[in-house]
């Protein structure tokens, strides 16, 4: 088990350890059904930490990686609901999977029935990338050169049923427009070939594409926030930029097994959200370009969870992608 206890530090607040009697003493199992050292293990250690620092509760980080992240959530559905064991996820789990691949996940998990919703912890937008030959310099352009030119704009991701596939589909949907699809296995290849023109666009990450952009090697041209990045504070949303109401992120947050306690839940719901205001927290995630969130109920966040879940429904069955 590919586990690290994160360092206490200090003394827990007055007003989260009066109650800490409704969280059970000792270590915290934190699953996270993804490799350790990426994206989604650095958002989680960053949080954990804090809350173990607030709380003077050990939270253990455990990578449960496989599958798409249903080997690690099939295994967080399975503990005992006492609060010693969480599952830090994305949006993959819990909105696309089950949908995606709903034969895989229906073995692992039912997302709607073995979980407890807890807290919402961030939200990472991505990066509309285009290739510097291309006309379009505003999202309104492209939108404009891809009614112009139907099917003839090549957009590239890292394969089917991935979340920039997904991200495709949804906003040349939105946008009512013809793009071809070009999948690829490697996300550098898909670099290569944006920059020479191969391929007209991609949606990539924040931190990744940016160094690109700044070198001049590819045009960025807005994010798919309901905000500007702070690590590109110039660049406009795609909301912004001639698609009104369109937003698109990939989401985190923490989870429990199903029955757990009311009263444990709101206890560390707090504890989180306390951990997402401390300001070395919000710059820590803003770092990795992503949005710290801010405090939700735990009923909020399963509302936003389900409408998210319904959405990437609509996306995969109109595109009729399956991957089992």
């Amino acid at each position: 088990m590919a586990a690290l206890a994160l360092a206490l530090g200090g003394l827990a607040p007055a007003t989260l350890a009066q109650d800490a009697g409704s969280w059970p003493r000792g270590t915290v199992r934190v699953i996270v059904p993804f490799p350790a050292s990426g994206a989604t293990d650095l958002v989680a250690r960053v949080i954990a930490q804090r809350v173990s620092q607030d709380t003077g509760q050990q939270l253990v980080i455990d990578n449960k990686p496989g599958a798409g992240g249903t080997i690690g959530a099939g295994e967080a559905a399975k503990a005992a609901p006492d609060g010693n064991t969480l599952l830090f996820t994305t949006s993959s789990t819990h909105a696309i999977s089950p949908h995606l691949m709903p034969k895989l996940a229906y073995r692992a998990y039912r997302a709607d029935r073995d979980f407890t919703p807890i807290a919402h912890a961030a939200d990472a937008a991505s990066i509309l990338l285009v290739t510097p030959s291309l006309p379009a310099k505003t999202g309104q352009e492209l939108i404009s050169h891809a009614k112009a030119h139907p099917g003839q704009l090549n957009y590239a991701t890292s394969g089917n049923g991935t979340i920039v596939h997904l991200n495709s589909l949804a906003f040349a949907a939105q946008a009512g427009v013809q793009l071809t699809h070009v999948p690829y296995k490697r996300t550098a290849q898909s670099i290569t070939d944006l920059a020479a023109g191969q391929v007209h666009l991609l949606f990539d990450s924040i931190p990744t594409g940016l160094p690109h952009v700044t070198s001049g090697r590819l045009r960025a041209l807005a994010v798919t926030g309901e905000q500007r990045s702070a690590l590109a504070p110039n660049l406009p949303t795609l909301a912004e930029s001639g698609l009104p109401g369109y937003a698109s992120v990939t989401w985190f947050g923490v989870y429990g097994p199903a029955g757990m306690k009311p009263e444990l839940v709101s206890r560390i719901n707090q504890a989180f959200n306390q951990a997402l205001q401390n300001p070395e927290v919000v710059a820590s995630l803003a770092r990795q370009g992503v949005d710290a969130a801010k405090p939700q109920t735990a009923a909020q966040f399963a509302a936003m969870v389900q409408a998210d879940s319904a959405r990437w429904a609509r996306v995969i069955k109109d595109n009729r992608i399956a991957l089992d």
